[in-house]
């Protein structure tokens, strides 16, 4: 397991048990899941799910590292959560996903969770490309990722059928040297 990676606002850590409250009530939700490839959980879905986060918990972990995204104050509450897929160890390349409740966006902790998360994975995991993949209409996914300094390498004009349509898939990535460079 990772050691938990502390942020100004947040901690990001392994899943607990405990945590299928507020697991729940993301997963729950319609607005967060429109772009994924999931479904509104009910609780005993989302008890699933987070068991298999629970054993997700570094990069040698099947399906890579997934962490809660915890914000400590006014009361510690997981407000979503940040994935780092190992996609090609020779290459040193890996895949980054993030989840943000509804509530908590546009205040800059998707930003921050995804900052720390690169930091990791360009310091200690020793990757050389990091890259994401959002649906072509997730305006806020793309935002994050370009202010992460990502730089769009592909759209993809309805490349699958998703949830019943026709969808495009954007991809963003960065390297080592473009997140380290001043």
């Amino acid at each position: 397991m990772i050691d938990p990676i502390v942020t100004p606002r947040l901690t990001l850590r392994s899943f607990a048990e405990s945590d299928l409250p507020d697991y729940h009530d993301l997963f729950a939700r319609p607005d967060v899941v429109r772009y994924l490839y999931l479904e509104p959980l009910d609780r005993d879905g989302a008890l699933s799910l987070l068991r298999r986060r629970m054993a997700q918990g570094d990069l040698d972990s099947d399906g890579g590292l997934v962490l809660a995204i915890e914000l400590r104050e006014p009361s510690p509450r997981v407000i979503g959560e940040i994935m780092l897929w190992i996609k090609d160890r020779k290459n040193r390349q890996a895949e980054i996903g993030f989840v943000l409740h509804p509530e908590y966006q546009r205040r800059g902790f998707a930003r921050e969770a995804a900052s720390a998360v690169l930091d990791h994975a360009f310091g200690p995991a020793n990757l050389h490309r990091v890259y994401g993949r959002t649906d072509g209409r997730n305006d806020a996914s793309a935002g994050l990722m370009r202010s992460l300094g990502m730089r769009q390498e592909a759209h993809f004009r309805e490349n699958e059928i998703f949830k019943g349509a026709w969808g495009d898939e954007l991809i963003f990535a960065i390297l080592e040297g473009e997140w380290r460079a001043p």
